[in-house]
């Protein structure tokens, strides 16, 4: 049982009592519900912080007054707790505004701390996932719907402030990069409301006269109908980077999609097929080379010898290009 024992401005005292009968794992769970219990007293005086004392307020030059306090439920990371609190309406009714939840930045009734526990998690496990690990390790229940409501909220607001950021390039000599390798690559991603939908993702990467990596940006775009979101923030970034390194060689890396190549014909000097994508062709290419079911160890090994010649050894595009030249693929 916990309980407030002292409250001087900005400082909280409580006290609680324990359990500590049973097996350790017993004893274990009554510590985490009197945390829990402890975190719920403390969360809801400290909601009460971000409260109005009632007086009447302004929205830009509407005026708002205060409804009598009414009851809410808030979801915390130690459980759930009610309070009493202002909200307010014009003088016509209205919509309804709450100051105490935007100064908190309560998301869908969780407190912030809540909110990006769920959605943390989210990110790693499935819905039923999440909510099994918050039940057994964290004795909060909550339902699977509001897991994603919260989650697609949280996202929402990550995204829209993604799209006007603008990334750092970290301190470097003028001469220091020499190079810059611009890729992207989408997926489409069957919706459960949509159909299919392109999610994309490329990054910008600056590299010094020793080949070293020195920094790179990131940029990924949620599944969206084509790509122009992404390839706006990809292009804004590319512009920023040809500011601070106008001499620098660009160069662009893509798999064979041909949006793809149209995009970095525009930002890059001379356009390469990755790696990988490589390696599909040139695995296509072992089974004309030795077709045979008995033929895999010599596949294997035809293929494994052209990637090596290929990552390694300079100018061996042609050579190997000369080669595959001698097989004829089946239809």
């Amino acid at each position: 049982m916990a309980k407030i024992v002292a409250c001087h401005g900005d400082e909280l005292t409580l006290q609680v009592t324990v359990k500590l009968t049973g097996s350790l794992m017993e004893m274990e769970n009554n510590i985490l519900d009197s945390c829990n219990e402890v975190g719920c007293l403390a969360t809801t005086e400290a909601l009460q912080k971000f409260d109005t004392d009632g007086s009447p307020i302004k929205l830009g030059d509407t005026k708002m007054t205060a409804r009598v306090k009414d009851n809410k439920t808030y979801q915390t990371p130690y459980g759930s707790v009610q309070i009493q609190r202002y909200v307010y309406q014009t003088s016509k009714g209205g919509k309804i505004y709450c100051p105490l939840e935007e100064k908190a930045r309560i998301i869908r009734s969780a407190t912030p701390k809540f909110a990006q526990q769920i959605s943390h998690k989210y990110s790693n496990m499935n819905a039923p996932a999440v909510c099994r690990d918050l039940e057994e390790n964290h004795h909060r229940k909550i339902a699977h719907s509001y897991l994603q409501a919260v989650s697609d909220w949280v996202g929402s607001i990550a995204q829209t402030k993604d799209e006007v950021w603008e990334y750092e390039t970290p301190l470097l000599p003028d001469n220091a990069i020499t190079t810059v390798v611009v890729s992207l690559d989408g997926a489409y991603v069957l919706m459960r409301d949509d159909g299919y939908r392109e999610a994309m993702v490329g990054n910008i990467s600056l590299y010094d006269v020793t080949g070293k990596r020195q920094h790179t940006i990131y940029i990924g775009e949620a599944p969206e109908y084509g790509k122009e979101t992404f390839l706006q923030r990809l292009e804004k970034e590319i512009n920023t980077i040809k500011k601070h390194y106008p001499d620098a060689l660009y160069l662009g890396i893509a798999d064979g999609a041909k949006n793809n190549w149209t995009f970095l014909e525009k930002h890059t000097s001379c356009q390469l097929l990755d790696f990988y994508h490589v390696t599909e062709y040139l695995t296509n290419v072992s089974y004309a080379a030795y077709p045979g079911k008995t033929d895999k160890p010599k596949r294997e090994i035809w293929l494994h010898e052209r990637c090596t010649q290929l990552k390694h050894e300079h100018n061996s595009i042609e050579e190997i290009i000369r080669g595959c030249c001698r097989f004829t693929l089946s239809p």
